[in-house]
């Protein structure tokens, strides 16, 4: 006989719960637990797991990818990409508060401290820092929910500080609201595929590399290198999947279905199989299920696209501080996404030469899918400034909410 859990995995879409008053005192009773881990997917930083993520998500630079390359950096080793640590687990991935209310990944806001390198082995501390009600075009009633997160290495020093944000919406608000009725996949026509991909071909030859980017060389209103991401492909959103190391199957599907069952649904397309809530991202049926018009990428890769167009700006002899990723529309299959940015501001602080970066994401239609942010540490000319070192003492001091 079923037990209740498993009667409870009949039905054959994604439940739908609602945003109560009583759901919404629940989660926000969760503010200060400290979260168990999601996965961890991957723990250990290796050659194969720097490579194997940098491989998810398209990054082509040799500081991650060229063991003897990255030997002749002043890192003297390969070190992994900034963003690497979603291969941990997502941070402010809908997983806590509000069951059966869809959540989408919304953003998160970086600060680095010290680079991953071989050996090294990824553990977090996440806690729950804030909810926040407000209203969508989607779905009516929105719900922002957001977590901290310090990444430390096996020697208890902190190498990043996230903050972390998804939102809530009721699947039934979100698909009945219309709101993305009438979007299709987008038919380029040759010419457009051929410049595209010559994009994409030359990426490699564009990355800055060994060659020093100065401060002193650097000019407000200065614009950056772009790099394209697309048009957007199951086998895009399959290479994510392996790069950050998720792919539960099988029996292992179903024991996570018990414990958690308001994630999970019989889907009649896999003959009642069962399947995760967030399958949206492979299917286009189970997207529709949730208003948005087709499958659609993963808010983390596109956070690592953002990285990407950062650090083959700035080249090796500098340190990404911060990184912040917004995201804003859906970026569904046959999208392309071009990263593109430009200095904002060059300054000092406690003596290290900075430049903050406006950077965003922006699609084949003209619309802004992700704005964000980055600030940089340049090395100087000037001997007065302090040299780029990995560790440096420069806090941000970013605040938990925003």
């Amino acid at each position: 006989m079923a037990s209740e859990k498993q009667q409870a995995l009949m039905d054959d879409r994604p439940p739908e719960g609602l945003i109560t008053d009583e759901a919404l005192a629940s989660a926000k009773a969760m503010i200060g637990m400290i979260l168990r881990p999601e996965g961890p997917f991957v723990q250990d930083v290796t050659v194969d797991t720097i490579r194997n993520y940098c491989n998810g998500i398209g990054d082509l630079n040799p500081l991650f990818r060229d063991a003897e390359y990255a030997r002749r950096s002043r890192y003297s080793s390969l070190i992994g990409h900034p963003t690497m640590p979603m291969a941990y687990g997502y941070i402010g991935r809908t997983r806590w508060g509000l069951p059966g209310v869809h959540g989408f990944f919304a953003g998160n806001d970086w600060e680095f401290f010290r680079t991953w390198r071989p050996g090294d082995r990824m553990n977090c501390i996440e806690r729950v820092v804030g909810v926040e009600e407000k209203k969508s075009k989607l779905s009516g009633k929105l719900v922002l929910q957001y977590t901290e997160a310090l990444w430390l290495n096996q020697d208890d020093e902190l190498m990043a500080k996230t903050l972390g944000w998804c939102t809530r919406h009721e699947r039934r608000a979100a698909r009945e609201s219309g709101k993305h009725e009438g979007v299709k996949t987008h038919q380029y026509t040759s010419g457009e595929i051929a410049a595209i991909e010559e994009l994409e071909l030359n990426e490699a030859n564009r990355i800055r590399g060994s060659k020093v980017r100065y401060w002193q060389d650097v000019a407000e209103g200065e614009e950056m290198d772009p790099i394209a991401r697309g048009p957007l492909t199951a086998m895009d959103l399959k290479g994510f999947n392996v790069g950050v190391g998720r792919g539960l199957t099988h029996g292992l599907v179903l024991m996570n279905a018990q414990r958690h069952p308001g994630h999970y649904f019989r889907n009649p397309e896999a003959g009642g199989g069962i399947e995760y809530t967030g399958i949206g991202h492979q299917r286009a049926s189970a997207a529709q299920q949730i208003g948005v018009p087709s499958a659609y990428d993963y808010g983390p890769g596109r956070t690592s696209w953002l990285t990407t167009l950062v650090s083959n700006w700035m080249g090796d002899s500098a340190f990404l501080k911060r990184l912040r990723g917004e995201m804003r529309r859906f970026n569904i299959v046959g999208d392309t996404t071009w990263c593109k940015g430009k200095v904002a501001r060059k300054y000092t602080k406690d003596g290290y030469a900075l430049v903050d970066l406006e950077i965003w994401a922006e699609n084949q239609r003209g619309e802004i899918t992700a704005p964000g942010l980055a600030t940089v540490m340049l090395p100087s000319k000037d001997l007065t400034h302090k040299p780029v070192v990995d560790g440096s003492g420069l806090d941000l001091g970013l605040p938990l909410v925003r």
